[in-house]
C-alpha cells in the first residue's frame, strides 16, 4: 500500500463515516491486503476505482466490515447499566407514565450484546408492567456484517458468563450441545436492529430519552466529533441521558451536557433562559 493509495482510502473512509484512519496505515494494509489479493486486485488504487463504480455499493459495505472496530461484551462497563437500573429508568418511568413509551436508542450496536443487555434491563426493571410500555431498543450500526450477527443472536456459553444467571435462564436457549447459548424470541423482539451511519442526518420523528455511543467517538477527529455531539445534543429529549465510552470525553462549551457521573452526560431540563423566563 503506497502513501497514496492509503490517503486515499483515509480520506474516504473519513468524509463518508467519519472514521480517522490516518495513522493507521498498518492496520488498514493489515486488514485489506488478503482481499484484495483473492479479489485479483493489482493495486489498493484499482480496488477503489472498482468500488467507486460499484452501484450495488456491496464493495463499500464489505471495507467498512473490515475496517470499522466492533470490540464488545456483554456488561460492558457494567457501571452504566446500574446507573440505568437505579436512577433513569425511575425517572422516566414517572416522566413518562402517561405516554408509557421510552425511546431508547444504542447507536453502536456491533454483535448485539450492548442493545441486548439493555432491553434485558429494561424487562427487569418493568416486570408485569412491561406489557404496557413501548420500550423497544433501536440499535444501528455501519457494518452489516456484525448486524447479521447480532440479529441471529447466537453467543458462545463464555460470552454470556458475566451475565445474571436468571438473566441466562430467562433469555437464553442452549443450543449446539450447551457450547452456544440463542436469545430467546422474547428478547429478540425487544430490539430493532438496522444499518446507519452516524454521518447521516438523524431520521428521529420524535426525540430520545436515552443514548448509548460507547467507545465511537475515539475513532472520530475533534470537528467530526464535535459536530456528531450536537447532534445527540439535539435528538434527546430535555432531561435525556447520553452515555459514552469510559474513556471518552465531552468538551465544555461545544454544547450544554452536564456531566452526572463519568462518562454519563444529561441534557439540561432548561435551559438558563427558559427558567429565568417561568419565573
Amino acid at each position: 500500500m503506497t502513501d497514496l493509495e492509503f490517503r486515499r482510502i483515509s480520506m474516504f473512509l473519513k468524509d463518508r463515516y467519519g472514521i480517522d484512519m490516518t495513522h493507521k496505515k498498518e492496520i488498514m494494509d493489515g486488514r485489506l491486503s488478503n482481499m484484495i489479493r483473492i479479489r485479483g486486485f493489482d493495486s489498493y488504487d484499482a480496488y477503489m476505482n472498482a468500488l467507486m463504480q460499484d452501484s450495488s455499493g456491496e464493495m463499500e459495505k464489505e471495507l467498512v466490515n473490515l475496517l470499522s472496530t466492533n470490540h464488545t461484551y456483554f456488561m460492558r462497563e457494567f457501571e452504566h447499566f446500574e446507573y440505568m437500573k437505579k436512577v433513569v429508568l425511575p425517572y422516566l418511568r414517572k416522566e413518562e407514565e402517561n405516554t408509557q413509551d421510552l425511546r431508547i436508542w444504542c447507536g453502536a450496536a456491533s454483535s448485539g450484546e450492548e442493545p441486548y443487555t439493555l432491553a434485558m434491563l429494561l424487562l427487569d426493571f418493568f416486570g408485569l408492567e412491561h406489557d404496557k410500555w413501548d420500550t423497544t431498543v433501536l440499535a444501528t450500526d455501519i457494518s452489516t456484517e456484525v448486524l447479521q450477527s447480532a440479529v441471529r443472536g447466537v453467543y458462545k456459553k463464555e460470552q454470556i458468563a458475566e451475565l445474571p444467571d436468571n438473566w441466562k435462564r430467562r433469555f437464553f436457549r442452549p443450543v449446539e450441545d450447551g457450547e452456544y447459548f440463542a436469545v430467546t424470541d422474547e428478547l429478540k423482539k425487544e430490539v430493532l436492529f438496522r444499518q446507519f451511519n452516524l454521518m447521516d442526518d438523524f431520521p428521529f420523528r420524535k426525540k430520545l430519552h436515552v443514548i448509548f455511543l460507547r467507545n465511537v467517538m475515539i475513532y472520530f477527529d475533534r470537528p467530526t466529533k464535535q459536530s456528531l455531539i450536537k447532534k445527540l445534543y439535539d435528538v434527546l429529549e430535555p432531561g435525556g441521558y447520553l452515555f459514552v465510552g469510559r474513556t471518552e470525553t465531552i468538551e465544555k462549551g461545544n454544547v450544554p451536557f452536564e456531566l452526572v457521573e463519568p462518562s454519563i452526560f444529561r441534557k439540561p431540563l432548561a435551559t438558563k433562559e427558559e427558567a429565568i423566563w417561568r419565573k
